[in-house]
């Protein structure tokens, strides 16, 4: 049967999966959400012995019916390929009696490659399905990691140009020099003077500007988005989930059916919606434990039921959470209002307005699978500390903010359910971060400096991805004002 697809804003129109993947975003301004969420209905003594590849192609077909099995497989064969420096793909460590799910194994050593290196391959596919002549423009937003990820994975593919706009000061210093050296005809990196939600925000006026889609069909180009607003970004992740439920049965580490909690440090909320969906689809999935950072506000919603963006925005050590506006929420709005489209839009109208809203009754009581929690950068960096001395395993700060908020989680709860934590990227990429929470008499050294040390105290050897930028030349280095992004848009599409 074909699992079409609608707006969360406007259930009337419906479109087939890869359409909705062609565009990202919907014209109302809406996300692309499934008319139903599938069922895995596969035995787990199946599931266990099977690959990265595999599960990933279980759990796809069944979200992106109008992809043939050939499509569907020669794209998932293309993603999961030698770019990952381990053949598991998502492979589980477990330090004392917690269990990571290391997602960072990808050419960017972040999570967002186990989408963005798919997601490519899944937009070209659904052009040609779609008979698209022209290029596909992929706009973007970074809080420092889908960036990079993005433009790697679209780095000289046909047909495509991607643009990416990032804070100019709210990344780490890796994560900025990943970017601005990334080479590729058709890639393009801006920096904006503001913060993430102030990119996010602008890309989404850009989208919805309609003068500027008629100059672009004009000229024979058309939008897409590689931000997890994308449906083709969320399908991939609900895998890893499956995959890594799947692995602790083989292992042992739980019975056949027991539930597993998950936890996941978030800011936009793609990471854990994507579990969110898995649990839907009947994977015995417990509580899933939403981690923010000093920017609280989904630890907030999930206290208050009110979302409420109106605060000081906070530069952290974990900038991919530095995030107010988070975008996938408004899919769980939807699921949890009763599919009700004319609530969501009225909400999300709401949010655009006066930046806040507050869920009724009906809805908070449908929030019982989740739990807020949140650490502070103090928290954050003891954490770390704390991890390696006790067991030489070394967190990034995004990954010790999951952790931290684990323990307060499993303190106050008592819950001592097993427990997967999501392990969103590797300590390389936020080595000044990391070396000073171990010891702060590494804060004198340089960053490249501190790359050798972590791979000393790590016993880690440094990743290909931090090696080639060691030495690699700006490529990149505009910077704009945010009220500019439309202007620098037109100036590198020709327009």
């Amino acid at each position: 049967m074909e699992l079409l697809y609608n707006s969360t804003r406007n259930k009337s129109e419906k479109l087939t999966a890869s359409m909705a993947i062609l565009k990202g975003l919907a014209e109302d301004g809406g996300l692309f959400v499934p008319e139903w969420i599938p069922k895995l209905s596969m035995d787990l003594d199946l599931l266990k012995d099977m690959s990265y590849q595999e599960t990933a192609y279980e759990v796809m077909r069944r979200f992106l019916t109008d992809f043939t099995e050939e499509e569907l497989k020669d794209c998932i064969r293309r993603a999961y390929d030698e770019k990952f420096d381990t053949p598991e793909i998502a492979p589980i460590h477990k330090t004392e009696d917690v269990c990571y799910l290391e997602l960072f194994h990808g050419a960017t050593i972040a999570f967002k490659d186990m989408a963005l290196s798919i997601l490519p391959h899944l937009l070209t596919t659904a052009a040609r399905k779609n008979q698209v002549k022209g290029d596909i423009v992929i706009l973007t937003a970074t809080s420092g990691d889908t960036g990079k990820a993005a433009l790697a994975g679209f780095q000289d593919v046909e047909g495509t140009r991607i643009i990416v706009f990032y804070p100019k000061n709210g990344v780490s210093p890796i994560q900025e020099k990943q970017m601005v050296t990334q080479k590729g005809g058709n890639t393009y990196v801006v920096g904006i003077r503001g913060n993430f939600d102030d990119a996010q925000t602008g890309v989404k006026k850009l989208f919805g500007d309609k003068e500027l889609q008629r100059e672009m069909e004009a000229a024979g180009m058309q939008f897409s988005s590689a931000n997890s607003i994308n449906i083709g970004r969320l399908v991939p992740q609900i895998v890893y989930y499956v995959y890594g439920y799947a692995k602790l049965y083989g292992a042992g580490e739980i019975k056949k059916g027991e539930p597993l909690n998950v936890v996941v440090p978030t800011g936009n909320f793609g990471n854990i919606l994507a579990a969110y969906y898995a649990k839907q689809m009947g994977l015995p999935i417990g509580k899933l434990v939403c981690a923010s950072n000093d920017n609280k506000v989904l630890y907030d919603f999930f206290q208050t039921g009110c979302y409420d963006r109106n605060r000081e925005f906070i530069l952290t050590t974990s900038p991919s959470m530095d995030i107010l506006i988070s975008s996938n929420l408004e899919r769980l709005l939807y699921l949890i209002s009763g599919e009700d489209d004319g609530k969501d839009a009225a909400l999300m109208k709401e949010l655009s307005e006066t930046g806040r809203y507050r869920i009724d009754d009906g809805m908070r009581s449908r929030l019982s699978d989740f739990r807020g929690g949140f650490a502070t950068e103090e928290e954050t960096a003891k954490e770390i500390r704390r991890v390696y001395r006790e067991s030489g395993y070394v967190l990034d700060p995004h990954t010790a903010v999951a952790s931290c908020v684990y323990g307060k989680y499993r303190g106050e709860s008592g819950d001592e359910t097993k427990t997967l934590i999501a392990s969103t990227a590797s300590p390389y990429k936020f080595t000044r971060s990391v070396m000073e929470a171990v010891d702060e008499r590494y804060a004198s050294k340089g960053d490249f400096e501190l790359v050798d040390e972590l791979e000393r105290l790590s016993g880690i050897r440094v990743p290909k991805a931090i090696e080639e930028i060691r030495t690699a030349p700006v490529l990149h280095d505009t910077v704009v004002e945010v009220p500019e992004m439309k202007d620098i848009v037109k100036k590198i599409l020709g327009l």
